[in-house]
């Protein structure tokens, strides 16, 4: 950071002599400031998995909820601060081989061939699109997913909870995203009809952000 300051400095006190530079030094120059000013203004976050659920439910024989999580995933979100999120970029990558839904047989069944089929797609990834501000504490998350190798569009309703500093002088912020999405477009269960396990897969995620310093 001071370094980039430090270049910030070099380059308003070059402003002042603009008229006596050489056009190809002016559009360095200012090309430069633009891009440490960018750098010196982004905030970037990664998931604390110790505080963070990745989760998912899907009705079963149209009577119940089955519900299921994955434990192993990492990723990064580049925000304006660490209150604004709006237009904040996200990069998540989930590992499929660790879906849990608390049943052994039932896990190395989704594993399988006939749903997720993980030796050969192994990882779903997330990459957003758009992150707008919504009402109060709001905000709806459009992006890519990547199941399968099948990459659809998804949007996510998004609840800001805030952003607080832990006793170790860590900043988090705290967030909710549900959102809905079809199995039968990413080819997940395509012989397992509707009735047996719905369509619809719920996304339920509550996740905390770490500030890296």
């Amino acid at each position: 950071m001071y370094i980039q300051l430090k270049y910030v400095h070099i380059f308003v006190a070059d402003y002042f002599n603009f008229k006596k530079t050489k056009p190809m030094k002016k559009l360095f120059i200012t090309a430069f400031m633009a891009a440490s000013m960018f750098s010196i203004a982004q905030t970037t976050w990664k998931i604390d998995g110790s505080h963070s659920k990745i989760g998912f439910d899907v009705t079963h024989l149209t009577v119940s909820e089955v519900e299921g999580r994955l434990k192993i995933y990492d990723g990064k979100i580049v925000s304006k601060s660490d209150k604004d999120f709006t237009d904040a970029t996200i990069q998540f990558l989930g590992d499929v081989t660790s879906i849990n839904t608390d049943d052994e047989k039932r896990d190395a069944h989704l594993k399988s061939a006939d749903f997720f089929d993980t030796d050969k797609f192994p990882k779903m990834i997330f990459t957003s699109t758009s992150m707008k501000k919504g009402a109060g504490k709001t905000y709806t998350l459009v992006g890519d997913l990547t199941i399968k190798g099948i990459t659809k569009k998804v949007t996510f309703e998004v609840v800001y909870n805030g952003t607080t500093e832990d006793p170790w002088k860590n900043t988090k912020a705290g967030f909710v995203l549900k959102g809905t999405i079809k199995r039968s477009d990413f080819g997940v269960g395509s012989s397992t009809p509707s009735v047996i396990v719905s369509d619809d897969v719920k996304i339920d995620i509550k996740v905390e952000l770490l500030l890296q310093k």
